[in-house]
């Protein structure tokens, strides 16, 4: 029997896959398409993925292959400089199109020892109290003891099951391309300059050789989305929005996207879980969609490995959907206002206008970029100390610095004082004795997410916490 089979090759599934593996879990990845997808939809990742990448020591394969960039001008689109002292070690946005994160995520699960196959669709599940059934399109059944749909915001996993999805369906339609246009910089600059003053759903930007990332307002809602508009649309609308079609010529290739905004109704029943664009959906504003996917991933994976590997407490897989629905939530009513404050009517523009004088002042600016880049995000762990429920930021230690410390996606407890002790746990925790002047507690135990657990230096208090997060003490 396979461990855990998660349905969808994208960033949501690679990341779940690379999480189960470091725990040793025997993971499959089924993708439905053939052949890596050519559209980039995403392009980029914020500052909580970027610690996330960190955190199991990707940084690097990532950098090598990106473009970093200042974290200000997100927040529909109102530019702004990079707010001061944001509480991470990666205060930049890192430009990556989604093909190649997708690329570098698969890479790093077969690694791992994650089997992926594609051109695998899944079409029927059924479960029991000790599996699921899982059928595919070409009638192949598969036999897991867990299935998670990481299938995108049509997933097939949450149909089958039955959950409820509600929210609002789209009510603008934006195409998105690469194509060449033949638009001199000075032409492209002038008419960006002049459309964007009123419809800030409009851009091109260069990705060099003449061809350039093109987003452009639809004339009105398509029937299915999963159509890509014709090239002569495109240009339509081009006419239409801008008065001039820039030269395009010879698209790569054409897409469509909505501002549809959906929750799913619940995030796991029984066996089966549902994680990513299969939980929720919203307009791509402020570039959250790819990220919020991979956090969810980070956050299940060792919940998940710890229910396969028989040590979960009660209620450990649970917390996925109490921590990670609400976040959801949060980013879904964020994109519904930044929508608001993208519309060409009188009343959203002045909103809009009297947002962006707000974020002159420092406090609403870093407010607004905390939520965007999700490191102002605090878990509810019932209280307790101010960093209790929130990630750590990579500090600096005496003998190097604490995200090389969670590569191995383990618990950890980092003690500054010496005399704690992680007894009974060394199989699921790891204890540091290590000294950091950007750290004033005695000691933090962390989850293997980066998540504050625990703060303190009573080694009974820590005893009381142990068990909540990484079960009963072995032997």
């Amino acid at each position: 029997m396979i461990d855990v089979v998660v349905a969808g090759g994208g960033p949501t599934g690679l990341m779940l896959a690379c999480e189960l593996r470091l725990h040793g879990v025997r993971v499959l990845v089924l993708e439905r398409d053939e052949e890596p997808t050519r559209v980039v939809r995403s392009l980029g990742l914020h500052a909580r993925s970027i610690e996330v990448v960190d955190q199991r020591g990707l940084l690097d394969r990532f950098l090598a292959v990106g473009t970093t960039h200042p974290v200000g001008g997100f927040f529909a689109g109102i530019p702004k400089r990079s707010p001061e002292r944001l509480d991470t070690a990666h205060a930049y946005v890192l430009g990556i199109p989604q093909t190649t994160t997708d690329r570098l995520l698969t890479e790093r699960a077969v690694e791992l020892g994650a089997e992926v196959r594609r051109g695998r669709e899944v079409v029927g599940l059924s479960q029991d109290e000790h599996g699921v059934t899982v059928d595919l399109a070409d009638g192949e059944h598969l036999r897991s003891r867990y299935l998670v749909g990481c299938d995108g915001g049509r997933s097939t996993v949450r149909k089958l099951l039955g959950v409820g999805f509600p929210g609002e369906p789209s009510r603008v339609e934006t195409l998105l391309g690469e194509m060449e246009l033949t638009a001199s910089p000075e032409v492209l600059t002038a008419v960006m300059a002049e459309v964007r003053r009123t419809q800030v759903r409009f851009g091109a930007m260069p990705l060099g050789e003449g061809v350039h990332r093109v987003v452009v307002p639809a004339e009105g809602v398509a029937g299915d989305r999963s159509v890509p508009p014709t090239f002569e649309e495109f240009t339509r609308q081009l006419v239409r929005v801008a008065g001039t079609d820039l030269g395009a010529h010879s698209p790569r290739w054409l897409s469509r996207f909505g501002d549809a905004t959906r929750l799913a109704d619940s995030y796991r029943v029984g066996r089966v879980l549902l994680a990513g664009d299969a939980a929720h959906v919203h307009p791509p504003t402020g570039g959250q969609g790819l990220n919020l996917g991979v956090q969810d991933a980070f956050n299940l994976g060792w919940k998940l490995a710890a229910a396969v590997g028989g040590w979960a407490p009660e209620g450990l897989l649970d917390s996925y959907q109490a921590e990670r629905r609400p976040v959801a939530a949060d980013v879904l009513d964020n994109t519904r206002a930044q929508m608001e404050l993208m519309s060409t009517e009188p009343g959203p523009r002045a909103v809009r206008r009297l947002i962006a004088e707000l974020m002159d002042f420092e406090d609403v600016n870093r407010h607004l970029t905390e939520k965007i880049t999700a490191i102002g995000l605090r878990y509810d762990f019932g209280g307790g100390h101010d960093l209790v429920g929130r990630r750590l930021r990579d500090v600096g230690l005496k003998r190097g610095r604490l995200y090389g410390l969670l590569h191995a996606g383990r618990g950890l407890l980092l003690d500054q004082t010496g005399g704690l002790s992680v007894a009974g746990w060394e199989d699921r925790v790891d204890h540091v004795v290590d000294v950091s002047e950007e750290l004033d507690v005695p000691a933090v135990l962390l989850r293997p997410d980066g998540h504050v657990a625990w703060v303190g230096e009573d080694q009974r208090d820590l005893l009381d916490h142990l068990p909540r997060w990484f079960g009963a003490a072995a032997g």
